[in-house]
């Protein structure tokens, strides 16, 4: 069974469609954009950022986007968690994602010593920041799609 494609359902694209087969015209870009997601909010094995942290950044991020149905997905992605998302961790967590979404020019060490002070290795931070660039990234290919689906239909 072929796995759930985050941007095909968040848009209902319908297989067979023309936007379908546009997309499978780049086989590459949709796996890996599908990989991303899950390897970063949803993986195996999340290391040293919980399940819930990794929702509740892309929660954060996707509503700076915008995007309801991203928000919506996240959202849910989090009360799936059943994990606690609050606390000084996590609140230092999504200030991070602020400034990494927001004013990315303004991160330095003081953030990753922040980081690195509560626990998160390298690795998680790389992730996290990792994370935080992916969710605009999923806000523009999802408005993008959405373009070319509204200029088809009229």
């Amino acid at each position: 069974m072929a796995e759930d494609d985050l941007v095909e359902r968040l848009l209902g694209i319908a297989p067979g469609s023309p936007l379908a087969a546009l997309r499978l015209q780049r086989e590459a870009i949709r796996r890996h954009t599908q990989g991303a997601w899950r390897e970063l909010v949803l993986p195996e094995h999340p290391g040293g950022v919980s399940h819930a942290e990794r929702a509740a950044l892309a929660l954060r991020v996707a509503r700076l986007g915008g995007h309801p149905a991203l928000i919506a997905e996240c959202e849910a992605v989090l009360a799936r968690t059943g994990e606690p998302a609050a606390g000084p961790r996590t609140e230092l967590l999504l200030r991070y994602a602020d400034l990494v979404a927001e004013t990315p020019e303004r991160c330095g060490q003081a953030e990753i010593d922040a980081l690195s002070a509560q626990g998160m290795s390298p690795q998680d931070i790389v992730a996290v920041t990792q994370l935080i660039a992916f969710i605009p990234f999923q806000v523009r290919l999802l408005a993008g799609l959405r373009a070319m689906q509204e200029e088809a239909s009229a």
